[in-house]
């Protein structure tokens, strides 16, 4: 039998506000139950991070590095490296997305094949070495 929760508990669960789970309700991201009432119930099976929903078992794992520079080229390997070990040794199934280029320009092949894969729902989890490879500036 699944265990319901109200909504505060499971935005506390999740980490999130309860408003993120009412837009995230909205958008179809999360489907609770309402109780006569009206009030949201979560299953707390779909919420736990350590069980794993079949629509999430398909998504990928996405190793993600990236550089400023050609003279941060042996940088990029090592952030390869560290990568493909971490993903590794969780066993996760993995692909390495790494290029060169400017924090600042919007239009890399990188990034454009991370946000397609985000839109489309077929990324599980993100894995980077530090917090600003993603966009640099502004991170």
């Amino acid at each position: 039998m699944n265990k319901l929760v109200p909504i505060g508990t499971a935005a506390k669960t999740l980490g999130v506000s309860t408003s993120t789970l009412r837009r995230w309700e909205a958008a179809g991201r999360l489907m609770p139950t309402r109780t006569e009432g009206g009030q949201l119930r979560y299953d707390v099976a779909t919420l736990l991070p350590g069980v794993e929903q079949p629509a999430q078992a398909s998504r990928k794992t996405l190793a993600y590095a990236r550089v400023s520079s050609h003279d941060q080229q042996t940088d990029l390997e090592r952030q390869k490296q560290v990568l493909e070990l971490y993903c590794a040794s969780h066993g996760w199934t993995f692909e390495v997305v790494s290029y060169l280029g400017s924090g600042m320009n919007y239009h890399k092949r990188g990034l454009k094949h991370l946000l397609d894969d985000i839109l489309e729902g077929k990324l599980g989890r993100l894995v980077l070495t530090h917090q600003d490879r993603l966009l640099g500036f502004g991170a």
